[in-house]
């Protein structure tokens, strides 16, 4: 039986923002999938992954990214992609989101990273969304993020709850492989509409859908 009903946020509660990198790269006239390309280059350890573990400033970030981009042939601004980030809220994951809290946990799962300007290090809607959630767990907080075991680990015990306990929706395959090898549903979020149908088929309630 699942008592928690997990979410990423840019891409499943916020719209992706692999569109708004689609935009920047072709303003800059560098292949489409140059950043998702830089970031898959040593994702555990690139300037990608020590922001959203807050192990580098944003300063630190825009140089390294930067310096990653150029070993690749881009020139690319560190600080103009991280402005993609910014998302707009999926009004019919909200409403999913207060029809489940009457019967499940609700955690967030989010990559994030420290930021003096809101819009970017949380899409700008962090705030209010705020208190839809039982449990926030964030990468800038806890040192870790996805998909390192000890992020999902971490997020199990504030819940207290078991991995086959909970269904975890995420955009990202890489996100969802070791939740789902943990025990977790998992859910991949290509358009809300296809993912809410699933929740609610997973969890056994009528999710709205719009």
């Amino acid at each position: 039986m699942f008592r928690a009903v997990l979410f990423d946020f840019g891409g499943v509660i916020l719209t992706s923002p692999f569109d708004a990198f689609a935009r920047y790269e072709r303003s800059r006239g560098v292949d489409e999938g140059a950043i998702r390309r830089i970031n898959a280059t040593n994702p555990d350890t690139n300037a990608w992954a020590r922001l959203e573990r807050a192990e580098v400033d944003l300063e630190e970030f825009a140089e390294l990214f930067e310096a990653e981009a150029r070993s690749l042939g881009y020139e690319l601004s560190g600080h103009e992609v991280l402005a993609c980030l910014r998302g707009e809220i999926r009004p019919e994951m909200v409403r999913a989101i207060e029809v489940l809290r009457e019967d499940f946990a609700i955690g967030l799962l989010t990559n994030n990273f420290v930021s003096g300007n809101p819009e970017w290090s949380s899409g700008g809607s962090f705030a209010e969304l705020h208190d839809l959630f039982d449990v926030i767990v964030e990468s800038s907080v806890v040192g870790c993020r996805k998909p390192e075991p000890a992020f999902y680990e971490y997020a199990l015990d504030r819940l207290a709850i078991r991995a086959d306990e909970a269904v975890f929706l995420d955009d990202l395959g890489v996100n969802l492989k070791p939740a789902a090898a943990m025990g977790m549903h998992t859910i991949k979020v290509t358009d809300a509409a296809t993912a809410l149908s699933e929740l609610g088929r997973a969890v056994g309630v009528e999710v709205p859908v719009r």
